[in-house]
């Protein structure tokens, strides 16, 4: 188990060494403006962006990062089990929805800043804007999935409006939401940057502009870089999460497969039902 692992490991490392092993020997002796030698990109990594220009820039921009997504998935989640439940709403937002999200978030950035000001609010604001949609639509898509005989017995076992949604809705529509809440995250990191580019005075994103501005085609490459390093930390993290707490998804997917079904059948379905809403009523008191 160690070695393949291990093995793993290894073959997810052979293109990035690979890249960098190019990169380092066709910039090596460079007097390109545009294309430093990596050897200065490393040098500017390590003079500006380790301890120097953390607090100042790249802690804001986490921090705006986070609330921006954290507000998106708050805003998409409710609005998609709302929608999804109440097909009169769904059929009344449709056409509200699909013109809003066909507007590119940085066409927003106007908008945005004249009536949120430039302060950080207006960043948060706009990532939510533009992450928002992969979040609802997915959530909406969930919620429509669920199978119906699950609310018949959950309805059937007393249980109340908000303990379908929380007990029955959610769990059942999770697999599209965390992966509707994984296409948000590299949505809310591209808005992150881009609303540092206009009316910032710190970030990521002003850091990397300033120094394509000025010229300073290292300190270009490093900002791009950091940019890439908290996108990949962040994804890893986000995956990291994602099988913990969709463990019992893949766990069920590979039952049914081990059953030879390959999709849930309506008696297993049933069964999974029948779990889900006897756990319910004996942790919440319903009486059967």
């Amino acid at each position: 188990m160690t070695r393949t692992r291990a093995g793993r490991v290894a073959l997810q490392l052979v293109v990035p060494v690979a890249l960098v092993a190019l990169w380092w020997w066709t910039s090596a002796g460079s007097t390109s403006t545009f294309y430093p030698p990596l050897s200065q990109v490393l040098h500017s990594l390590r003079e500006d962006w380790l301890f120097k220009q953390v607090g100042s820039d790249l802690v804001p921009s986490l921090t705006r990062f986070t609330l921006g997504y954290l507000g998106s998935v708050a805003i998409g989640v409710s609005l998609g089990v709302l929608i999804g439940l109440a097909p009169r709403v769904r059929r009344a937002t449709q056409p509200v929805i699909e013109f809003l999200r066909s507007i590119p978030p940085p066409l927003m950035i106007p908008f945005v800043l004249v009536v949120f000001g430039i302060g950080d609010g207006s960043k948060v604001v706009l990532i939510v804007l533009g992450a928002m949609w992969p979040v609802l639509l997915s959530t909406i898509d969930g919620v429509r999935g669920v199978d119906p005989l699950m609310l018949d017995m959950a309805r059937g076992f007393g249980l109340g409006r908000r303990h379908r949604i929380t007990r029955v809705v959610l769990p059942a529509a999770s697999p599209k939401i965390v992966a509707g809440m994984r296409t948000a995250l590299s949505i809310a990191l591209i808005l992150m940057i881009i609303s540092e580019m206009v009316a910032s005075t710190n970030g990521l994103g002003f850091q990397v502009l300033n120094a394509q501005r000025t010229f300073d085609s290292a300190g270009t490459y490093a900002g791009v870089l950091v940019i890439g390093v908290v996108g990949l930390v962040v994804n890893m993290g986000f995956l990291v999460a994602e099988s913990r707490i969709m463990r019992w998804h893949r766990g069920s997917r590979g039952l049914l497969e081990d059953a030879g079904t390959g999709r849930p059948g309506a008696a297993a379905t049933a069964a999974a039902g029948s779990a889900v809403v006897a756990d319910v009523t004996a942790g919440e008191g319903v009486g059967w």
